[in-house]
């Protein structure tokens, strides 16, 4: 680039030359500078939003196994991690000894049951037994025989083998041979690979300008490739332990497994403006922005207001001059009213 030094140069060969002072200082007094100019000119950049979160399962893709009754952990037959197949074995669980002595004493009461009613008949054929006492003999024997069924269904007769409702990957394990887990209790979960999200979180200030629908492009770290998905759930409110609102995007099937790390770029709105690569914005001494342009070969800044950015592109606001070019290159050494030659290209000095 040309800079006023070059006139010092300038002006030691014109007194080298014997020329008169007057046409050195003229020289100087009128300066220009060398510059590459871009178009100015209306556009839009989309509104990106960057989240971060980890892949999990969604509300409908994931299962909790839980055990039924009290009891034992036996045979553990999977692992973390670990895909499984539909109706694959899990984990065996044995009944506890509460259990087992519950089953025994339900077989207990059904034979006795049983016997009351094949006597009370007996003698009801007799004349020596009512309605009323056969009655209650025959609800006694179904109500052993429902707290039996009962207590078959929950494991107590005999080891339980929990097994996998779907084809799914195996995300939590809290089961250890020979543990004891009570009713209720989760013994592993599961999630299905065809229906997973990214839960990830951003500041309260972007999540209002987010919503169901929007799209995304989901990157898993240490990949180059970019999957596009859309947001599931928007958050309305911030979790306390971080302060961040959650969100969560809908990824695609098999582009994806549980646990992974990856982040998310959402495009929430298209805003509009004049479209400037980001080279050509300037800070003053104040910090606010500006650019140049160049109007009919003259320098003018202009004080914009950066509404939003893109790679590197820039959106802009301010009282600019839509037919006039943008100074790229060699703005840094501007001031109002200064004179601007355009650079030919691939002459010295100007950008690549």
């Amino acid at each position: 680039m040309i800079r006023r030094t070059i006139f010092g140069v300038f002006c030691l060969a014109l007194t080298a030359a014997a020329l008169p002072p007057r046409a050195c200082a003229a020289a100087a007094s009128s300066p220009s500078v060398l510059v590459t100019l871009t178009p100015l000119r209306r556009g839009s950049l989309p509104h990106v939003v960057v989240a971060y979160g980890t892949v999990e399962a969604s509300n409908t893709g994931g299962r909790a196994m839980m055990a039924a009754e009290s009891g034992v952990i036996g045979t553990v037959y999977v692992r973390v991690g670990q895909p499984v197949a539909a109706g694959a074995k899990l984990v065996e669980i044995l009944p506890s000894p509460q259990s087992a002595a519950a089953y025994h004493q339900g077989l207990s009461s059904l034979r006795v049951a049983r016997a009351l009613v094949r006597s009370t008949r007996k003698l009801y054929s007799l004349h020596l037994a009512t309605n009323e006492q056969l009655a209650a003999a025959e609800k006694s024997q179904l109500d052993a025989e429902a707290n039996l069924a009962a207590l078959r269904a929950t494991g107590a007769g005999g080891p339980q083998v929990l097994r996998a409702p779907f084809a799914s990957v195996v995300t939590g394990l809290t089961a250890l041979t020979g543990s004891i887990v009570s009713m209720g209790s989760p013994v592993l979960t599961l999630a299905s690979p065809d229906h997973l999200v990214l839960a990830a979180g951003v500041v309260p200030s972007q999540a209002f300008s987010m919503a169901v629908g929007d799209r995304a492009v989901v990157q898993a770290t240490g990949s180059d490739d970019w999957v596009h998905a859309r947001v599931a759930m928007s958050g309305a409110a911030s979790t306390p332990n971080t302060g961040l609102v959650p969100v969560q995007i809908a990824l695609p099937a098999g582009k994806f497994i549980p646990g992974q790390v990856a982040r998310a770029r959402i495009t929430t709105a298209e805003v509009k403006g004049f479209l400037v690569p980001h080279a050509a914005l300037l800070v003053d001494e104040r910090g606010a922005p500006y650019v140049v342009q160049a109007v009919e070969g003259i320098a003018r800044k202009v004080p914009v207001r950066v509404l939003d950015e893109y790679d590197d592109q820039d959106i802009i606001s301010g009282a600019l001059d839509p037919h006039a070019p943008v100074v790229l290159a060699g703005d840094y050494q501007l001031d109002n009213g200064m004179h601007i030659r355009i650079a030919k290209p691939g002459e010295p000095g100007t950008a690549p």
